[in-house]
């Protein structure tokens, strides 16, 4: 299989911790700490994986794994909170920009997603590092 790349791909564990320090501290792509690897590697592999549907089924995996042990609890919780927005908020643009269009969502889509990944995927992590033993770190 191509995918027109040259060379090796970075080590998924180490762009997969760059990811989730993103999402968990907000912080901006370009000032990732440097043990992440390259901001716009991090990043692209973020996006190709929202794109590609990885993200999608790797919740799906974990969820089924959690699920098996009986510890997701599947009621939800609706809020009915309302927020008053200020009188100039009314009359934004209708349409999204065409950067957004093309994506149809996915940022958003994929942030949601990846918020409610972090703790599952953090506890993957805890055990596959606990499988492996010491040498793998």
């Amino acid at each position: 299989m191509s995918n027109n790349r040259c060379g090796r791909w970075r080590d998924h564990r180490q762009v997969i911790n760059g990811i989730i320090h993103r999402l968990s501290t907000g912080t901006q792509w370009r000032e990732l700490p440097e043990r992440f690897g390259p901001w716009k590697t991090v990043h692209k592999r973020h996006l190709l994986w929202s794109a590609d549907g990885t993200w999608n089924r790797l919740l799906q995996h974990v969820q089924a794994l959690t699920d098996a042990k009986g510890d997701i609890d599947w009621n939800i919780n609706i809020d009915s909170t309302v927020t008053r927005a200020h009188q100039h908020a009314a009359g934004a643009p209708k349409s999204q920009p065409p950067a957004l269009r093309s994506s149809k969502g996915a940022p958003q889509r994929s942030l949601q997603m990846a918020t409610s990944l972090l703790v599952p995927l953090a506890e993957a992590v805890r055990q596959a590092r606990a499988l492996a033993g010491p040498a793998a770190g």
